[in-house]
């Protein structure tokens, strides 16, 4: 009797979900009480950018993560940090804040942008950003954010990445601001 009533049961739950029924108990109003989960807007990730408005640059301002961190200081690549192929690659692939095309620094922009009296990056690290500058021919110039002064650097050496884009004719309110 006790598998008959297991096999009734059964059949009789999978006839309901499979029908579209709610085997949940609803409540005055009709609907069920199984709530869907409330899922709010803050949890969606945001990408931040900092717009530039004496030249016109809009700059990726995203989070480092441990693993960038760890990059960096042992010289090897991994996301926005690397050596400079990867720099050039990883700017060239990156879609972030609803563009894909952006593009390493120049270090004048670099020199540009930290040298201004306060930093303008939410997220930003107090070392080395690699800029598409070559400095002679087996070099290329990296711009320390503490003094915004250019410095030579091998191209297998490990630096940060920090990509920036051309915003032209897009009407952007200057400074940092969250992207969906």
């Amino acid at each position: 009797m006790k598998k008959v009533w297991v096999v009734a049961s059964v059949t009789f739950l999978t006839t309901l979900l499979m029908g579209g029924g709610d085997v949940y108990p609803a409540n005055a109003s009709g609907t069920s009480t199984c709530g869907v989960a409330n899922i709010s807007d803050a949890s969606c990730k945001k990408d931040r950018v900092f717009v530039e408005d004496d030249t016109n640059l809009m700059w990726q301002d995203q989070e480092y993560t441990d693993a960038e961190d760890g990059a960096y200081k042992r010289e090897y690549s991994s996301g926005k940090a690397g050596k400079y192929k990867h720099a050039i690659n990883y700017c060239r692939m990156l879609n972030y804040a609803g563009y894909n095309d952006w593009r390493l620094p120049t270090s004048e922009e670099l020199t540009h942008i930290h040298y201004k009296q306060f930093n303008p990056f939410t997220h930003h690290r107090g070392s080395d950003y690699w800029s598409s500058t070559p400095a002679d021919s087996s070099r290329y110039y990296v711009v320390y954010t503490a003094d915004a002064y250019p410095y030579k650097r091998s191209p297998n050496e490990s630096n940060y990445i920090r990509c920036v884009r051309c915003i032209g004719s897009e009407r952007l309110s200057p400074g940092s601001m969250e992207v969906r």
